[in-house]
């Protein structure tokens, strides 16, 4: 299937949040839930490798890039995803601050980036890299898709919204959430022009897709039983609060169909029709009277 003509690039905001001022943030910041705070200071841990290594993973195949559309689309994503990462981390020092371990998973991911440059460097075109390389490229379009559902499902759900009960930290997410969506098919659509097989894509896309929960579970437990004593002190209530995270809004309500159409033959991202939710949301956080007016710079 061909993917549909954007009407727009995916736009750079420049913008600014302020964490913890004036209102303190809590400790369990999210719904006074401890095992959703530490899922949410987790994934905002990894957000900032996570995004370097998508912007490495697009920027590698920029000189194959010929459609103009493409190499301006490509040019919005990365623009966004190093602000996503920016922003991330200075709520990664606020939560450092206050006990989580977010500073030490963002170091270990930078570290891991840097093996990534040097073989880049050093080996830029040794022909046995080339599907080490497309398989890089397939898990950026993988995830990009996950973040995508994510994202629609947090701009959907008032339920999920009313879960993340910090401001400053909910107004990150909505900011983040629509420019995943404004980009979500960019990378995608990379793969696509630099000829990434289909049996790739989908591979890939069912190891992450195995991975994921495991992986945010057991990372989130590993992060309550290292550095939050009332966890460590209530097991009852983190296995509680797990199990309600599984069963409640963020995993339900469709979410498991829209994440496994990625697996479809002929999908493509724009397959799912958002635009009228971004609108909606592009409006209500940029409009003349927008919320997150006052936080662009």
């Amino acid at each position: 299937m061909a993917a549909p003509v954007m009407a727009s690039y995916p736009k750079t905001r420049r913008i600014r949040f302020w964490f913890g001022d004036p209102v303190p943030m809590r400790r369990h910041f999210a719904d006074n839930d401890i095992a959703l705070s530490h899922v949410l200071a987790g994934a905002s841990a990894v957000f900032p490798p996570g995004e370097e290594f998508f912007v490495r993973s697009v920027r590698r195949y920029a000189d194959r890039i010929t459609e103009s559309t493409l190499k301006k689309r490509v040019a919005g994503f990365i623009g966004q995803e190093v602000t996503h990462g920016l922003h991330h981390r200075e709520l990664n020092e606020k939560l450092t601050e206050m006990g989580y371990r977010s500073k030490m998973v963002e170091t270990i991911g930078r570290r891991s980036g840097k093996v990534e440059d040097l073989v880049d460097k050093y080996l830029p075109n040794m022909d046995h890299l080339k599907y080490v390389r497309l398989t890089l490229l397939a898990a950026t379009a993988a995830l990009e898709h996950y973040t995508a559902v994510l994202a629609e499902r947090l701009l959907e759900s008032g339920e999920l919204q009313d879960m993340v009960t910090d401001d400053e930290v909910r107004n990150l997410l909505y900011w983040h959430a629509i420019e995943e969506l404004e980009h979500k098919s960019v990378a995608f659509d990379v793969y696509r022009a630099v000829g990434g097989p289909e049996w790739l894509r989908r591979a890939v896309m069912a190891v992450i897709w195995t991975g994921t929960v495991p992986f945010a579970t057991a990372g989130s437990w590993f992060s309550i039983a290292w550095s939050d004593p009332t966890g460590r002190r209530q097991p009852a209530r983190v296995l509680r609060e797990t199990v309600g995270l599984i069963r409640g809004p963020l995993l339900n309500d469709g979410m498991i169909g829209r994440l496994a159409v990625y697996m479809k033959k002929d999908f493509h991202p724009d397959d799912l029709d958002t635009e009228a939710l971004l609108a909606q949301w592009r409006a209500e956080l940029f409009g003349a009277e927008g919320t997150l007016v006052d936080h662009l710079k």
